[in-house]
């Protein structure tokens, strides 16, 4: 007899196939198939299950095989298929062919979340399962891709009983529907665009940002405000579609980041905003481990990475980002073999111009620091993970004697033109892998990015004088692209180009922050 269940590894994970033969013996457990120490663990955890949940457990010698046996599995998640498989194997229960199970089991009987439902049931539905038993604690997930075809159990003795339903009835008991509400709290913590005052040079770029997917450097001194609009980025930023939502929600059930509430969806509609500290690894900002999960590019995949203080970030660190920039994936090498994770982010960073902030200050007070020490400290950049950054804003303080002198425009109203301007994108991206400007290739800027003979000279003159690179010349190209598109422009005009130019020239020397 055998249960299908699923093992998180990668964006994929795989299927494994729980194989339980028993045979007279002295009684005892063995486990084949590479099982590593939590799994090799399940046969005492299966036991005490077994018998705090009132169900007889074989006094015979029982093999579990674990298919296919050259891959390592490691984790509780196989506990309730293996508990299940001994049970069909000595006839307590029936169990249908294109059954998954999914938990890890307490021995008190009752089954823990796990995590990866999600990518389980998406992985189990392309291999042609059609049946899922999920932990209670994972409903919601189960409910985005499986919804009618899954039971939720808190117990070995709730998924026993929902089999024997299912061998009357011939489907399992239905599972509520779970609404897909979002998350209001977390879009109240986004906080609004006119609660800033000043900075309208650095709201534009954040716009332009969250129109086209450009990624943008901001450096200033400290309280000019760069965090502070930098969170308040998601909230002007367009709803992922449907498939995008299931896409990025599967990546944070692998990694276990789902925590939804009783009777909601965990579907993740809105791009993930990830922030992580300055001190972490390069594993945990590229993905690894042992288990090899995804990491902070791969949760912000389709959404945003922000480095507040990004030359405090390792170097190694930083300069690991220009590849998936570059390639929208991380590929990760292991002796056994390459796992490819997702990774189309948007990168947003935000950085003092000096080791000691000052430089730019309005107070007076003079920086500390030599001019040595700046550029070394610049430096942790790279240039060719400048290259990478369409949009430069260099901010200084604000002035004090501004604040209430005019209306900030809201949050709402400038989503409204990023929206428009992302429905043109996808109108223009129909039937490709293209999602924003900042995605399109070269080879079809001449279809899309089309100039009048007044911005074509700006534009090449601008880039002579500059000296760009072939990437910076297409990245003010895509930029102007994007600005046309928030006004509706179908040809891009000299003004566009020019506010593109605009966004590019600083960022290359920290000193830019004196003449922002």
């Amino acid at each position: 007899m055998y249960v299908m269940a699923y093992a998180p590894y990668g964006a994929d994970g795989i299927i494994i196939r729980v194989e339980v033969d028993i045979r007279r013996g002295i009684p005892g457990i063995d486990i084949s198939g590479l099982a590593e120490g939590a799994v090799r663990e399940a046969r005492e955890r299966v036991r005490a299950a077994f018998r705090n949940s009132g169900f007889p457990f074989p006094q015979d010698r029982i093999l579990i095989n674990l298919a296919p046996a050259g891959v390592r599995k490691d984790g509780a998640s196989l506990d309730l298929s293996i508990a299940l498989a001994v049970m069909a194997a000595s006839g307590l229960v029936a169990i249908p062919e294109n059954l998954m199970a999914l938990g890890e089991l307490e021995l008190s009987g009752r089954i823990r979340p796990i995590r990866g439902v999600l990518a389980a049931t998406a992985a189990g539905l392309r291999s042609g399962l059609r049946e899922f038993i999920v932990p209670a604690g994972n409903a919601g997930e189960a409910a985005i891709l499986a919804s009618g075809r899954f039971t939720a159990a808190a117990n070995l003795a709730e998924a026993v009983h929902a089999l024997m339903v299912r061998s009357e009835t011939g489907a399992l008991p239905p599972e509520p529907v779970f609404p897909a509400k979002g998350n209001p709290s977390e879009a109240l913590s986004w906080g609004d665009f006119a609660e800033v005052r000043g900075q309208g040079r650095y709201k534009r770029a954040l716009e332009i940002a969250a129109a086209g997917g450009h990624n943008l450097l901001v450096f200033g001194p400290p309280g000019a405000g760069k965090t502070m609009l930098a969170r308040r980025l998601p909230s002007i930023m367009s709803p992922l579609t449907p498939e995008e939502a299931v896409e990025v929600t599967r990546l944070h059930s692998l990694a276990g980041q789902l925590t939804p509430d009783a009777g909601e969806s965990c579907l993740i509609t809105h791009p993930p905003f990830r922030s992580p500290h300055h001190s972490a690894s390069a594993e945990g900002i590229l993905g690894g481990g042992k288990t090899i999960r995804p990491g902070e590019i791969s949760l912000a995949h389709l959404g945003v990475l922000f480095l507040d203080e990004a030359p405090e970030f390792r170097s190694n660190v930083l300069q690991a980002l220009r590849e998936p920039l570059e390639d929208r994936v991380i590929t990760i090498a292991r002796a056994d073999g390459q796992v490819r994770l997702p990774a189309e982010f948007q990168l947003l960073l935000a950085a003092n111009p000096c080791p000691c902030g000052r430089l730019g200050m309005r107070s007076g007070r003079d920086c500390f620091c030599s001019t040595e020490e700046i550029y070394r400290y610049w430096r942790k950049f790279g240039g060719a993970l400048l290259d990478r950054v369409e949009l430069r804003v260099a901010v200084g303080s604000p002035e004090l004697r501004d604040r209430g002198q005019e209306k900030e425009e809201t949050s709402a109203e400038i989503a409204r033109r990023v929206h428009r301007a992302v429905k043109i994108q996808e109108e223009r991206f129909k039937g490709s892998p293209v999602r924003r400007n900042a995605r399109m290739p070269p080879a079809v800027m001449d279809r899309f990015c089309l100039l009048t003979k007044e911005a074509e000279k700006t534009l090449s003159a601008g880039s002579e004088k500059l000296g760009f690179s072939g990437r910076a010349y297409h990245g003010v190209l895509r930029i102007a692209r994007t600005i046309a598109d928030l006004e509706g422009a179908a040809s891009i005009e000299t003004v566009h180009v020019l506010e593109a130019l605009q966004h590019r020239i600083q960022g290359e020397d920290p000193y830019d922050v004196l003449s922002p």
